[in-house]
């Protein structure tokens, strides 16, 4: 139902992405409909399809940020901590921070400086994306996203925005108990949507969901 569900304004994409049974919940929904699209894809905002952004980047098509936050919501709760690994232009950072403010923290991390400075600028271009950057609620930093980020850890939740070539051990050590990854993982020629569970006794649980196609989580570019 995917294809069905882009429309001509921000509203009536998230409206037809819940009518089709792409987002389930109250609070995914009213998350997205305060994150304008048109402010972080370059194109065509309201399609939902991914787009380039520049630098090898992509932006995930909107049912994939739905199920990114469905997957995730038992652990986007207020006061919740995120690693966004990934970030790219900054749209589901912002819509993280809505699900986990106004005390929850958000940070996007990306390897070339030109995708943070892009993460910055787009989350600006709203009063409320303006606030959360001044407050620090969101903060977009430059690091190699496969290693997570120690200087915030641990976290509540942690999505990876591209697909990685393997299970990253740092990615889980850094998850609170409890806590949730979201991480695309390449399998051969194939990439699967995994889910990682870190319980409150520190086991570790890894769920296959379904096949995906994004970007490689890679090196910076020369």
């Amino acid at each position: 139902m995917a294809w069905r569900s882009s429309g001509s304004s921000n509203e009536s994409l998230i409206n037809n992405l819940a009518r089709n049974g792409l987002i389930e919940s109250n609070r995914v929904k009213e998350a997205m409909l305060k994150v304008d699209r048109a402010h972080f894809a370059p194109y065509s905002a309201y399609e939902d399809s991914p787009q380039p952004i520049g630098h090898a980047a992509t932006i995930s098509a909107p049912h994939m940020h739905a199920s990114a936050c469905e997957s995730l919501l038992t652990y986007l709760q207020p006061g919740s901590k995120v690693l966004d690994i990934g970030s790219g232009s900054g749209y589901l950072t912002a819509v993280f921070a809505n699900l986990v403010g106004p005390i929850g923290t958000v940070i996007g991390i990306e390897h070339i400086q030109p995708l943070v400075d892009m993460g910055n600028t787009n989350m600006a271009k709203s009063e409320d994306g303006r606030r959360m950057l001044d407050s620090g609620q969101v903060q977009f930093v430059k690091g190699d996203g496969r290693k997570g980020w120690l200087e915030g850890a641990p976290y509540d939740a942690i999505h990876v925005g591209a697909a990685a070539a393997e299970h990253h051990k740092e990615l889980t050590e850094q998850l609170k108990a409890p806590g949730r990854l979201f991480v695309p993982v390449a399998e051969g020629y194939l990439q699967y949507i995994y889910v990682i569970d870190k319980d409150a006794d520190g086991s570790v649980h890894r769920k296959k969901l379904y096949g995906v196609q994004y970007v490689p989580l890679t090196d910076a570019p020369k």
